[in-house]
């Protein structure tokens, strides 16, 4: 038995204040504190981090004197220590202790700390990817006095929406949410260490543009062009759970787009992108075009979701436009713009474009004018019905020409309390479009359209909105 050593072992995937207190409560236990962090072998599920992060955030921590992963048993690494004391949280003390049995053979300690582990890591890690509770949601009673709006016109709308022919054509992306545990600033830089906790995936882009369309209850056809990666065969996968009907055109020149985003305590660190914002090739324009003509034969509407990394080249976009129109297709356009790069009014004869004001301003290089005349200016440029102009807190203004007169009305955030933005532009986008192609004016269509953006922003990561989901925050 070494005098002044005590033990500690556990999983540890998050050394969260449970943790802590333990540990403290050990290192006052004695002299020399090591800490035995289970392999993934023997967690088993238990172990929702890899092994080497969970042993080097214990080893980083100062209180720590040793660290190692047992990858045989506890009790084996017990006897082959033999410290002085063995230490437990509080709520093992009723239980079965098998470390006693080890601790026994030679004349060791088995000691249980004095403060109770009420939580757990994963407890921690599936927090933040909660749904926000549905109080925080409030409709705008005076836009919908003001406009004629009521809850049981909208539900009667999202009952249309059943079996609607939709068609959504844009950039595929995968949104990676990294949770990250911090450990601190270095000590060689001024850099902050985390250590990743979890890794969730989401479709994005306008991928789930169309996986929202699907939820809502309209039968999808999407078409984007991947790479020949792993990301690509989860878009797949996760097209089909959400029962879209897909063809990914493979480009082996280029990745799909991954975007990543390290987060911690409910906000985002770093985004790191992996991506190529180049247009695609003529023969994929090609096929691209002959696929959607041949979708469209039936279809109610047309979708564009552009992220403006090159599967909307100008040529597929006014040839499918022009396709849309003879058909007598709903036409929608979103263009999300990085940097310096977007330009929603290339997308002509819409019936809804919904840019942000930056959007908006970049496409007509105009930072000086109001709100209203930016909205008319760029439904007029763009040669379009009406907009949805998305000012962020501030909510939506809409804006568009119903007979020879222009309207204009603003509908504020309807979530006070948001937990994650993004996806918030795809979900309005897709309920508003639903909403118009099913008879809705421009009143009811933007509202059913900002209220799924309110669910949306109350979660973390980009999920397909449903009807129930609709549905529920009109009957409150």
């Amino acid at each position: 038995m070494k005098n002044g050593t005590v033990f500690v072992s556990g999983t540890f995937n998050v050394l969260h204040p449970g943790h802590l207190r333990l540990l403290k409560f050990a290192k006052d236990s004695g002299e020399r504190l090591v800490v035995g962090v289970l392999s993934d072998r023997v967690a088993g599920v238990a172990a929702h981090v890899p092994q080497e992060f969970r042993l080097e955030a214990v080893k980083m921590h100062a209180i720590v004197d040793e660290a190692f992963l047992i990858d045989d048993s506890v009790n084996e690494a017990i006897r082959k220590i033999q410290p002085a004391r063995v230490v437990k949280g509080k709520e093992h003390k009723t239980k079965d202790n098998p470390e006693q049995e080890a601790v026994d053979s030679y004349g060791g300690k088995l000691l249980f700390s004095s403060g109770d582990v009420v939580f757990t890591s994963l407890d921690l890690i599936r927090r933040e990817m909660a749904i926000q509770e549905p109080k925080t949601i409030t409709l705008p009673i005076d836009f919908m006095s003001r406009r004629g709006v009521t809850k049981k016109s909208l539900s009667l709308l999202l009952s249309k929406m059943k079996d609607t022919q939709v068609v959504v054509i844009g950039d595929t992306i995968v949104d990676e949410y990294i949770s990250c545990d911090p450990l601190g600033m270095s000590e060689e830089d001024p850099t902050i260490v985390v250590t990743p906790i979890s890794s969730k995936k989401f479709i994005g882009g306008a991928a789930i543009v169309a996986a929202h369309a699907a939820s809502l209850g309209a039968k999808v056809k999407y078409f984007s062009v991947v790479g020949n990666d792993e990301s690509a065969q989860f878009c797949r996968d996760e097209l089909t759970k959400f029962n879209v009907d897909h063809e990914l055109i493979v480009d082996d020149a280029r990745p799909t787009t991954l975007k990543q985003r390290f987060r911690s305590r409910g906000k985002t660190l770093l985004r790191v992108s992996h991506l190529v914002q180049r247009s695609v090739d003529e023969p994929i324009q090609k096929s691209l075009v002959a696929s959607v003509k041949k979708a469209c034969a039936n279809a109610d509407l047309l979708i564009f979701s552009d992220f403006n990394y090159g599967c909307l080249h100008q040529n597929v976009v006014d040839q499918l436009v022009e396709i849309a129109t003879k058909n007598k297709m709903r036409i929608v356009a979103d263009s999300q713009s990085s940097s310096q790069i977007g330009d929603i009014s290339r997308f002509k004869n819409a019936d809804l474009i919904t840019p942000t004001e930056r959007e908006a301003r970049l496409a007509l290089r105009n930072t000086e004018d109001g709100l209203v005349v930016i909205a008319q200016s760029v439904c007029l440029s763009a040669e379009a019905k009406s907009v949805t102009l998305k000012l962020g807190e501030q909510g939506v203004l809409l804006h568009g020409r119903w007979g020879k007169d222009w309207e204009t009305d603003q509908i504020p955030a309807l979530n006070s309390a948001p937990h994650d933005v993004a996806g918030a532009g795809d979900c309005l986008l897709v309920a508003t479009s639903m909403a118009m192609t099913v008879g809705a004016n421009m009143w009811e269509s933007g509202l059913l359209g900002s209220l799924a953006a309110a669910i949306q922003v109350g979660r973390v990561g980009n999920t397909p909105i449903t009807q129930n989901e609709l549905l529920h925050e009109l009957a409150e």
